[in-house]
């Protein structure tokens, strides 16, 4: 026998009955329509019935008929999982219609329509809601309607109240699709997600669903609301206008109910809760039936599928709003774009979750039951197993146990209990000696735990609140006192906390996620100034849990482009651009970056050098989205894109960018309408906001456009011509010596590229000018006498910067090459940075070769440890370690060689 009459229709026993009733229902169908079509075909008799019972057998038969063409196509391999859940989908959708039109009209026929054109939506949740319903599902279902108020009165001029009214139609669209008759049933119809569940009234109006989700929602319910879909359409074409305000009114109540605004870890709590609630019913199930599989609710089965996407769906959808879908595969395959699975991860998801849906629906297929097991005798799973495409039973169940066993493990990752092998300490004061090992100050850590659970803000948190504060200080007291500065961690922990203790999302992902504590303490412990950036920016707790993406090397393109997308879908109800929203996402995709980038430095994944290219490359990339927002917000735009451009100064043009730099800036343009001047104030102004402005998730940079033609005397925008004119110093009047200095370290950095490359010209053309180098000399040695009284060092310690033999020492050398000597050399006014631009004034024979090495080297030593003084909190980048001295030497000679001053 092939496998086409193996598996049709021998596989059904249900389909045999019905095609022993109607034997033409196997041979008369176009094998070029689509599902949907054919179902259509088959619920056309319904339409338009005023009879019930002929309605009832109508709908019924259209039903088997169509499951019966669902199951062939299936199980001969002639749809896709997809198809036929869509399709299954669809039939509910349609029949739910049908039946909804007839009860209406018969109700409208004796009290008349519902005033302000109201109309009842029938929600569907679950697999139905997703499009992924199965063959033999209930549809979960709960009727809503707009408003209270009364209908317009029928023949006879009597009324109804719209809760009455609707909950008549509805009452009568139920038996409509579930009653059972010699025909079947359309439906199983299930209603107990509606609020209150069968205690609550049949319908709700969108004011008591508001209330309800407000006072009474339960987390199970957000869980439970992410697939919900209205599944009709108004019954009156002249309400559809009315009908989808209706509809925008309910999303407006269901989104901030399901998707938080912040990042909900602890919506794994609540999952992992109602996930133990259903494997403990399935387990009691299991002794009942031995040697069974559930492919549904069994570990590794489709519930632990669903639950994993949902998962991410709760912590994240509110900030993302790409994973606000219904189908679990597309949320998924989002996961996997914001790097939350790798793509393996995915493909073994996707292609497990194919393979249960495929399971379930043959055994489903059987007997048109509402099962999920797979039975235990041989000959019944050797009937699964050939409707599979398995001739052999041991294959077939392998393959199913590899699957499920894979998700079971992932399932695991997600949602493992992470008290099973934890013992909680008690931090009940006093301490014993136990607790604080290796704190050098032990008294000193408990007094500050003692301040904390002692301060008004502890006392008066909700009790929920205080419960996982009290979970989680004892772990991170473990984890302070195994990290190498138990003392400095363990205080940071505590101004963490106290940060945080009235934000129950980052308590929920301290309190689930033991990694994400133990990179804490790392952090906090490794670097003061990073325990500070994570102490005022928390959000960023989450970038601590996935190794992958917190060490991965950065992809600015795709920064860019997920930032954009952010932007573009944070607007107000109304449509419009919601700026306090887009500064925050801005600020939060940077401070993100930046902490990676952190992370990565903390664990000597990076030079400084490539903390420094990183960091100004983020700078570039920041400054690049944020003019395009600023431009989009500016009035009475002559022009698509603006004449305009940002040019970086100092060490962002240098590209030596420390984490807390200041932004050096000028801004150029070239427009000769008339309204220019005052377009691009504006716009340069609007630029400083979004980088400046404080808001709830902080600030970008700081600024200073004191380089600008004047200074602070100057106009904010300048022309490119009124700016070459002040550099040239045309008339006599114009740059001075220290701002062509300046210009060495200068670069066009983003907006219009021709402005780009006219300034980069201009650039090169004036460092290439020739100089007295007599007169070089005492210009950079009288700017660096000026900057030595403006950093007085009265200590015995080595300012690595600022003190005589230190990195601006070395700088200012650069600078005087580069101004002196250009005009022979051009290669000089390459802004490489100070090393390269040594090594090639060696090469050049400008300085001694290996004089410029020794340099170059001391600077790259000089450069690292004023990076690790930064990140250990030191205001002042000074040193006592002899080695950094040592450096003065080699610099200093250089110094004395090439500017001629000791």
């Amino acid at each position: 026998m092939d496998f086409c009459h193996a598996v049709w229709p021998a596989h059904s026993h249900y389909a045999q009955r019905w095609l022993n009733r109607f034997p033409d229902w196997n041979t008369d169908t176009d094998p070029g329509l689509d599902l949907i079509t054919l179902i259509n075909r088959w619920l056309e008799p319904a339409r338009g019935l005023s009879d019930e019972a002929a309605l009832m057998k109508a709908l019924r038969l259209a039903r088997q008929r169509s499951m019966l063409e669902i199951m062939k196509r299936d199980l001969l391999k002639q749809a896709e999982l997809f198809e036929v859940t869509e399709a299954l989908s669809f039939l509910a959708d349609a029949s739910v219609q049908i039946a909804l039109n007839h009860c209406h009209a018969a109700q409208v026929e004796r009290y008349g329509e519902p005033e302000q054109q109201d109309s009842l939506m029938v929600v569907g949740m679950g697999k139905l809601g997703g499009l992924e319903l199965n063959a033999s599902s209930d549809i979960d279902l709960i009727f809503l309607y707009n408003q209270d108020g009364e209908t317009l009165g029928g023949p006879t001029g009597r009324k109804q109240s719209h809760a009455e009214f609707f909950t008549q139609v509805g009452r009568k669209l139920i038996k409509l699709i579930s009653e059972v008759t010699e025909d079947g049933f359309v439906f199983r119809v299930d209603m107990r997600l509606r609020p209150n569940g069968d205690s609550g009234p049949l319908v709700v109006s969108l004011d008591m669903l508001e209330e309800y989700f407000m006072v009474q929602g339960r987390e199970w319910e957000r869980y439970a609301w992410i697939k919900a879909r209205v599944i009709n359409w108004t019954v009156n074409p002249s309400q559809d206008e009315a009908f989808q305000q209706t509809l925008n009114n309910l999303n407006s109540i269901i989104r901030p109910f399901v998707y938080r605004k912040y990042l909900d870890f602890g919506a794994i709590r609540a999952l992992r809760a109602l996930h133990a609630q259903i494997r403990s019913e399935v387990n009691k199930r299991e002794h009942q039936h031995p040697g069974t599989v559930h492919v549904k609710l069994g570990r590794g089965g489709i519930r632990e599928i669903e639950f994993t996407a949902q998962a991410f769906q709760l912590i994240r959808g509110g900030r993302e709003p790409k994973l606000q879908r219904r189908r679990t595969v597309d949320v998924l395959a989002v996961c996997v774009e914001l790097g939350l699975l790798n793509a393996h991860e995915f493909e073994r998801m996707v292609a497990a979750y194919h393979f249960l849906r495929d399971v379930e629906h043959r055994l489903q297929y059987v007997d048109d039951a509402q099962t999920h097991r797979l039975p235990a005798g041989d000959a019944e799973v050797q009937r699964i197993a050939l409707s599979m495409g398995f001739d052999d039973a041991a294959l077939f169940q392998q393959t199913l146990t590899e699957h499920m066993a894979f998700v079971a493990d992932h399932f695991d990752l997600v949602f493992g209990d992470k008290t099973e092998d934890e013992e909680t300490a008690d931090l009940s004061l006093p301490w014993p000696e136990k607790l604080t090992q290796g704190f050098k100050n032990p008294q000193a850590a408990q007094d500050r735990y003692q301040q904390f659970i002692e301060s008004g803000r502890y006392q008066t948190l909700p009790t929920a609140h205080r419960e996982r504060v009290d979970r989680v200080m004892p772990a991170l007291l473990a984890a302070s006192g195994s990290s190498n500065e138990p003392d400095t961690c363990w205080k940071f922990c505590c101004d963490l906390i106290e940060t945080v203790s009235r934000r129950g999302a980052y308590l929920s992902l301290l309190d689930e996620y033991p990694v994400a504590r133990m990179r804490v303490s790392r952090m906090l412990a490794a670097s003061p100034w990073a325990a500070h950036f994570l102490i005022r920016h928390p959000i960023l707790l989450d970038e601590l849990l996935d190794s992958r993406t917190l060490l991965a090397p950065p992809n600015f393109g795709q920064w860019k482009a997920q930032v954009r997308e952010a932007l573009a879908q944070a607007v107000t109800p109304d449509g419009q651009p919601d700026l306090e929203r887009q500064m925050d996402l801005v600020r939060e995709q940077h401070h993100a970056q930046l902490f990676r980038v952190l992370a990565q430095d903390l664990e000597n994944l990076l030079t400084v050098e490539v903390v420094s290219d990183l960091l100004s490359e983020l700078a570039d990339c920041t400054l690049e989205v944020v003019l395009e927002a600023a431009w989009s917000q500016v009035p009475k735009r002559h022009v698509e894109q603006p004449k305009f451009a940002i040019i970086a100064y100092g060490k962002h043009g240098g590209k030596e960018l420390g984490y807390a730099s200041d932004l050096d800036m000028i801004f150029l343009f070239e427009d000769d309408d008339e309204r220019a001047p005052e377009l691009y104030a504006s716009l340069a102004k609007r630029v400083n906001r979004w980088l400046t402005t404080h808001t709830a998730a902080g600030t970008l940079f700081e600024t200073d456009f004191r380089l600008r033609p004047n200074g602070e005397a100057g106009l904010l925008v300048s022309t490119v011509d009124s700016f070459e004119s002040y550099q040239r110093r045309e008339g006599g009047v114009g740059a001075w010596f220290w701002e062509h200095q300046a210009l060495t370290r200068a670069r066009f950095c983003v907006g219009d590229a021709h402005i780009g490359q006219r300034f980069e010209a201009l650039r090169d053309e004036i460092l290439c000018l020739p100089r007295d180098w007599a007169e070089v000399k005492r210009e950079v040695i009288a700017m660096r006498h000026k900057m030595l009284e403006g950093h007085p060092n009265p200590t015995e310690l080595f300012d690595v910067k600022h003190d005589r033999g230190g990195m601006v020492d070395v700088e200012f050398m650069v600078q005087a090459l580069v101004l002196g000597h250009s005009h022979q050399y051009p290669a000089l006014t390459k802004n490489k940075g100070n090393i390269a631009l040594l090594k090639k004034s060696g090469d050049l024979g400008l300085i001694p070769a290996d004089l410029a090495q020794t340099v170059a080297d001391a600077y790259r030593l000089l450069r690292a440890k004023q990076h690790a003084l930064r990140l250990a909190g030191h205001e002042k980048s000074r040193s006592s370690d002899p080695a950094m001295m040592a450096l003065r030497q080699p610099i200093q000679a250089l110094w004395a060689e090439l500017m001629g001053e000791d």
